[in-house]
């Protein structure tokens, strides 16, 4: 008799991301739904001191942001490499007006991805970042996640610049959808 599988752990990675927002203050939550942030969706929705909202496209985000640093709360996006292209014009605002944005992206077309279609713009998207002047900080080990985006959420907030924290496929766990 073949023994029951065990359940999988919910990875620790995304309650330190969320313990760094309650630590510098994080009260707007924009996100496009993403299987990668789903346990940090849902630890921001669940707490009554942070507004999560549910966009359509990443750039109403970095929009939604602005007006939230403008009207002094901090936020942070969270999106999929896939969606970094539909932001490009957007973050000319941000770099142009000097807000911060602290944007946390999982990474698609790295290691492991299983749909050519990823693999554009996730291995496009470190240097579509770099040329809209977005200051750019690549995790790829869990028990780095925290610290790094406490670093870069203080970066943001502190040199009001836009900095993405790129979270590695090898962070976000391999994907096989051939079973």
């Amino acid at each position: 008799m073949k023994a029951a599988a065990k359940p999988a752990a919910v990875p620790a990675w995304p309650r330190d991301i969320y313990n760094v927002f309650k630590q510098v203050d994080i009260r707007q939550v924009a996100y496009v739904p993403d299987a990668g942030h789903t346990q940090l969706i849902r630890a921001c929705h669940a707490d009554k001191a942070m507004r999560a909202v549910s966009l359509t496209t990443e750039e109403e985000g970095v929009a939604m942001l602005a007006g939230a640093w403008l009207g002094g709360e901090r936020g942070a996006l969270l999106m999929q490499s896939s969606g970094v292209g539909n932001c490009v014009n957007m973050l000319g605002t941000i770099r142009e007006c000097r807000f911060p944005l602290l944007m946390l992206v999982t990474m698609r077309g790295e290691w492991g991805e299983f749909n050519p279609w990823q693999l554009p713009m996730g291995q496009s998207t470190p240097a579509v970042f770099n040329d809209i002047g977005v200051v750019v900080q690549h995790v790829n080990e869990r028990a780095l996640v925290g610290e790094t985006v406490y670093a870069s959420a203080m970066m943001a907030f502190q040199s009001n610049r836009a900095i993405a924290v790129l979270i590695g496929q090898r962070v976000v766990g391999f994907k096989d959808w051939s079973k």
